[in-house]
């Protein structure tokens, strides 16, 4: 015996459509939660320090659209090298950085401040850092990078990238 129950396509209808709704609406209210930067690296300058090391400085913007602040835990700078492989670069500080475009006015002027530990990002605010990194290559293997990488990491784990390529 098969019981067969009625389905009246108006209430159907109006049932998905609630459901629907419902869970556009979770989604709406959740859209800031997630912690983000966006961004995009603005200007790479080289500098040789002597014939098998250099240093790059990195400008670059980015952008909190989330409703909790990023507070930076660390940051990294890489390369990836005309061969393809990953070179890491040693940050260098604010004090040093300073010092590094009082010694080198080829450099320029420095526009921005340092993206350093501890720096606070605040909710649905933008930005402008740089980032100084020091490299143990020379500064034409340096300049023919295939790819540079700014990598920041959030003090509750989330990681932004910033990415240059050529």
């Amino acid at each position: 015996m098969q019981l067969k129950i009625p389905i009246n396509p108006a209430a159907l209808g109006v049932g998905l459509l609630v459901v629907a709704a419902a869970v556009g609406g979770v989604l709406f209210m959740q859209r800031g939660a997630h912690i983000d930067l966006k961004g995009a690296i603005l200007k790479v300058r080289t500098q040789a320090m002597d014939e098998n090391s250099s240093v790059a400085v990195v400008d670059f913007r980015f952008v909190n659209p989330s409703n909790y602040p990023f507070v930076v835990r660390q940051v990294d700078v890489s390369i990836e090298d005309k061969d393809g492989k990953t070179l890491e670069g040693a940050a260098v500080s604010e004090l040093d950085a300073r010092r590094l475009f009082e010694y080198y006015p080829v450099l320029g002027q420095k526009f921005n401040d340092s993206l350093i530990m501890r720096d606070k990002i605040p909710a649905r605010q933008s930005m402008d850092r740089m980032i100084v990194a020091r490299f143990e290559i020379p500064e034409s293997a340096l300049q023919s990078r295939r790819k540079l990488t700014v990598r920041i990491v959030d003090v509750d784990g989330p990681v932004a990238e910033l990415q240059e390529g050529k």
